[in-house]
């Protein structure tokens, strides 16, 4: 391992994370009853601009009167280049009391845009005495945020999580469709023909590179990453198999934009049964070999040595996390 120590944020699950609209406060308490890890209540996208104070004044007031027992709550600004933001920040800390977790920040571009966030909401927290640090969550959703998501996962502190916002970050790189997620079919090649003239088409998946990068940044800084949204929410196999990419690639988890995702995200986000055993059995088996002065050994046909150890504690650990919600 490297001399520098990666200070990991805190441990939270993020398996699935609800977004919900400020503007209809009718569902808060549906979002505070599911099965969500984590439920972000949005002020931005999803909320038109004349509705903007009303919806900020009803998240206010669900901070205050929702019991969101043992969720991690959120609150999704509006972006810097608004003057919804700083109001944004000032009105849910001071009136909002102690229940918020995190603020999501959406679009950060640059490492400034973060620092900017921070101060404030730093001076916000003295102002009101509050005892909780919030933490942060930040959507790379621009081509700007990709070129600076290495600066962007370091910037403070308070960081906590990284998320591919899919949609934005397609209007800004331009990128030639019209989904929130999924595939692509332009995004193909061709195979040579084989001896009848034949040829297949293999799709690939225009969002590996994006993720791939920011699983990256986000563990090399001690965050937690995690897939954006999937459109079309009547497709439960399209959502899985976003899903399991994502997770393959590293995420921890990924949004759910209606509730029939939440139980998707949370079933591909947690260890199956027969992946925990196989965890233990190799954690046990190399503890033996330990005892017998040995620093590798085979298990089921298969090399286990140090690095498996450390693939097996993580999917305990995920395990016991996941019980202890429970």
């Amino acid at each position: 391992m490297s001399f520098k120590i990666i200070e990991q944020a805190p441990a939270r699950l993020n398996r699935s994370e609800l977004a919900v609209p400020g503007s209809q406060p009718q569902l808060f308490e549906k979002a505070a009853k599911s099965a969500a890890d984590v439920v972000f209540l949005d002020l931005e996208d999803a909320v038109a601009p004349d509705d903007k104070p009303q919806a900020r004044k009803n998240v206010i007031q669900a901070l205050r009167d929702v019991d969101w027992g043992s969720k991690t709550i959120s609150v999704r600004i509006n972006g810097l280049d608004t003057h919804y933001m700083y109001r944004d920040v000032v009105d849910v800390i001071e009136q909002g009391g102690e229940r918020l977790d995190l603020i999501m920040i959406p679009k950060v571009g640059t490492a400034a845009d973060v620092y900017a966030v921070d101060m404030l909401v730093t001076q916000c927290e003295a102002a009101v005495g509050r005892k909780k640090r919030i933490g942060f969550e930040m959507i790379i959703e621009t081509a700007l945020g990709m070129q600076n998501v290495h600066e962007i996962a370091g910037a403070s502190k308070r960081n906590e999580s990284l998320h591919f916002g899919v949609a934005d970050y397609a209007a800004s790189t331009k990128a030639r469709t019209t989904n929130i997620g999924g595939a692509n079919p332009s995004y193909a090649i061709l195979t040579d023909k084989d001896d009848a003239g034949h040829r297949d088409t293999h799709w690939g998946d225009m969002w590996h590179y994006a993720i791939a990068r920011m699983v990256v940044a986000a563990r090399a800084n001690g965050l937690r990453p995690i897939d954006g949204p999937f459109g079309d929410f009547s497709d439960p196999d399209g959502y899985r198999a976003g899903g399991n990419r994502a997770g393959v690639l590293g995420c921890e988890g990924k949004w759910a934009i209606h509730p029939s995702q939440v139980a998707l995200a949370n079933e591909i986000f947690s260890p199956s049964e027969a992946e925990v055993t196989k965890a233990k059995r190799i954690l046990e088996a190399m503890v033996q070999a330990q005892k017998e002065g040995r620093g590798a050994v085979a298990l089921d046909g298969r090399l286990i040595d140090l690095a498996s150890i450390r693939q097996a504690e993580v999917l305990v650990a995920k395990a016991q996390q996941i019980a202890g919600a429970r």
